[in-house]
């Protein structure tokens, strides 16, 4: 009895696995909580974790604060080197040039908070910061 000839299985993975094997998220977790949250479109709808990508669906899903829109080239389960997960997508055009003008306006504008070195004064430092209030004075009187 001969068995019928059946296509191969396509290559079937979850869309918070896929983003992770990618390398997006550094875990499975945090890919789960992005589309959770979401922060991931597929195809131009909110996504869910069980949504299987296909090769060509476009995704669109924000990384830290900047936003990236790939296009699926491959599917993986597994999370291999950075070469070739770097082969599973391929980022828009557009996505590359609003990467490109965010971090140049990050280098040409910093965020003002980011310059602080410290952060509250301790008790100590604000009693040193009385001591001199009670010794100096920019008046001309006092000179």
């Amino acid at each position: 009895m001969k068995v019928p000839d059946r296509e191969a299985p396509t290559e079937r993975v979850r869309l918070d696995k896929w983003l992770w094997a990618a390398r997006f998220f550094k875990t499975r977790a945090l890919s789960a909580e992005a589309i959770d949250k979401g922060r991931v479109s597929l195809n131009g709808q909110v996504a869910k974790a069980s949504r299987e990508p296909r090769v060509g669906d476009t995704l669109e899903f924000r990384q830290g604060n900047e936003w990236r829109t790939v296009v699926v080239r491959g599917l993986s389960a597994v999370r291999g080197p950075a070469p070739v997960a770097q082969q599973l997508y391929e980022e828009t055009a557009e996505s590359l040039a609003r990467r490109t003008a965010a971090a140049e306006q990050r280098r040409l504008a910093p965020e003002p908070a980011l310059a602080q070195t410290q952060g509250r004064p301790t008790k100590r430092d604000r009693r040193t910061l009385s001591d001199w209030g009670d010794r100096w004075s920019a008046s001309l009187d006092d000179q």
